[in-house]
């Protein structure tokens, strides 16, 4: 990651000002106090991974303050995920206060206030992600805002482990690896939001969060079965398919959309990376769970503007340049 701030290059007197200014355009707009200005000391490291904006920040002990003010200036398209990397931070949101420590997650809605304290030492992973991402995993439900997510279920800890991971691959991966290893990641840290939820208080948007994410990792996990349809990933999940795109309605998509696109999706990867050229388009397709290359190729033009002949093509160009 890029660090694009640090008060060891700021003389004192000026080093909060200049943090706070920066830190409001690149984190959040907020109100602080330091615990102490002559030796406040932050430094912020920023890079994007895939769809993703990351954000690492580090800062002495204070109080932020994001207040409704804040939320009138604030774009309404990302939400934040905040992952603890040493220290602590306690914030409240939502009626609710949750105690960030290290190896903790949680979800931050930048469109209702919150306040926070740092304590000393503190490093945040900052993780914006575009909204419609999110929703598209556990929905819009407000009750998941300030849920804490920790490593105490195997599965949550894999989450975490993904999430905090960001960071030391982001600029070192291929774009292509980057947007997978991303989805991923909001797959597992939307299923361990979801849960925190505990199931014997459950409410019926809560259960459709739970219901929307073993929807989509069910279809991930089963893209190359060219027999996978609505009825088999309704049948795993355990809802009817009616119900199924009920759920998936409220998203803009179907069972039969989602997994169209989620094999398209992944045929692109394959076409753009350059370890597949000994493959053939048709090859890449039927690996990825379609039969009928005439309907293969209509489904990925509509998709994407071009034939998948096409699409190899320009990704070899572009590959190509970006050796010059």
């Amino acid at each position: 990651m890029e660090t694009i701030f640090s008060t060891s290059s700021v003389h004192p007197r000026d080093r909060f000002d200049y943090w706070h200014s920066l830190a409001c355009k690149k984190i959040v707009g907020h109100d602080s106090v330091p615990e102490n200005r002559q030796t406040f000391q932050a430094e912020i490291k920023a890079a994007n991974f895939g769809n993703l904006d990351l954000v690492e920040f580090s800062n002495s002990p204070m109080q932020v303050s994001h207040t409704l003010a804040h939320v009138e200036r604030t774009r309404s398209d990302t939400v934040f995920l905040c992952y603890q990397l040493s220290g602590s931070v306690l914030i409240v949101q939502n009626a609710r206060e949750v105690n960030l420590d290290v190896g903790s997650l949680m979800l931050l809605e930048p469109v209702l206030p919150y306040d926070a304290r740092f304590s000393r030492d503190s490093k945040t992973l900052l993780i914006k992600v575009p909204r419609r991402e999110l929703r598209a995993r556990i929905g819009g439900n407000r009750e998941l805002i300030g849920r804490r997510v920790t490593a105490e279920r195997a599965d949550d800890d894999l989450a975490l482990s993904v999430a905090a991971k960001l960071p030391s691959l982001a600029g070192r991966t291929a774009s292509i690896t980057e947007e997978m290893v991303g989805n991923h990641m909001l797959d597992l840290i939307g299923l361990s939001i979801a849960r925190t939820i505990g199931s014997a208080t459950v409410r019926v948007s809560n259960a459709k969060a739970l219901l929307l994410g073993q929807i989509r990792s069910v279809v991930e996990a089963r893209l190359t079965d060219s027999e996978l349809d609505g009825q088999k990933v309704a049948d795993i999940v355990g809802i009817s398919v009616r119900y199924a795109n009920a759920l998936l309605a409220e998203q803009d998509t179907s069972l039969h959309r989602l997994i169209l696109s989620r094999r398209l999706s992944r045929c692109r990867f394959a076409l753009e990376e350059p370890n597949q050229v000994p493959r053939t388009i048709a090859e890449i397709a039927q690996g990825w769970g379609f039969s009928d290359m005439t309907h293969f190729g209509r489904c990925f033009r509509a998709a994407f503007g071009v034939s998948p002949r096409e699409y190899r093509k320009a990704a070899a160009q572009s590959r190509r340049g970006n050796r010059l």
